[in-house]
C-alpha cells in the first residue's frame, strides 16, 4: 500500500517510521480499547500517532522551507504527545510493548529534530 505514496517522502527514514508507530498504535488501540477506562487514552494516542505522519505530509507539500520547518515541528510535538499516552497506558499495555513504541519514537523525535536543524541553517 505505501507505493501508493510520494516516493521522495517515503526517502525520509522518519516519515516511514511515523507510518510504522500510527500502525503500531492502531493495534494497540485494539488492547486498550478493552477497558472502558482506556477509550480516551485509546482515541488521543492514535490521534496524536496519526498527527505525526499527517504533518510530515502536509509540510512538505508545502512551497517554503520555513513552513517545511514549521510542520516538522509540530510532527515532532506529537510524537512528545505519543510518548505520553504510552506511558499513560503503562496499566494496560505490557512494559516490552511500550519500550518498544518509546524507542521508535525517540528515532523520530531524533531525526525530526536533526532535520529542522539542518533546515534552520538554510534560511
Amino acid at each position: 500500500m505505501r507505493e501508493l505514496l510520494n516516493k521522495k517522502l517515503l526517502e525520509l527514514r522518519f516519515y516511514k517510521l511515523a507510518l510504522d508507530i500510527f500502525e503500531l498504535a492502531w493495534d494497540d488501540c485494539d488492547v486498550l480499547q478493552k477497558d472502558r477506562k482506556a477509550w480516551p487514552m485509546a482515541d488521543q494516542l492514535i490521534r496524536s500517532s496519526g498527527s505525526i505522519s499527517a504533518n510530515i505530509e502536509e509540510g512538505y507539500g508545502r512551497e517554503s522551507t520555513k513552513e517545511y520547518m514549521r510542520f516538522l515541528k509540530i510532527a515532532r510535538g506529537s510524537a512528545i504527545e505519543t510518548q505520553g499516552w504510552y506511558y499513560k497506558s503503562n496499566k494496560i499495555l505490557s512494559e516490552n510493548t511500550i519500550k518498544e513504541r518509546m524507542i521508535i519514537l525517540n528515532e523520530i523525535i531524533g531525526k525530526l529534530s536533526g532535520t529542522i536543524n539542518t533546515l534552520k541553517s538554510r534560511v
